[in-house]
């Protein structure tokens, strides 16, 4: 058994769950840490239609080309 598992056991119950609440929260707060950033390189894809095209529709456009 690890130190940090003994430390834990030699704790009350309600102090365990704190521990273990914040265990959960230093994982979900690493994975998210990992995430990309997103990329920006479909940007100006569409510029060319602007003249023809209002917003709303180019934003129906964008939707369609990503498949929505």
């Amino acid at each position: 058994m690890t130190t940090l598992a003994r430390f834990v056991e030699q704790l009350p119950l309600d102090i365990q769950k704190e521990v273990l609440s914040y265990a959960e929260f230093l994982l979900e707060r690493r994975s998210r840490k990992k995430q990309k950033a997103p990329a920006f390189d479909w940007e100006g894809a569409l510029e060319d239609l602007g003249e023809q095209y209002s917003s709303v529709q180019l934003q129906h456009e964008i939707g369609r080309m990503r498949g929505a």
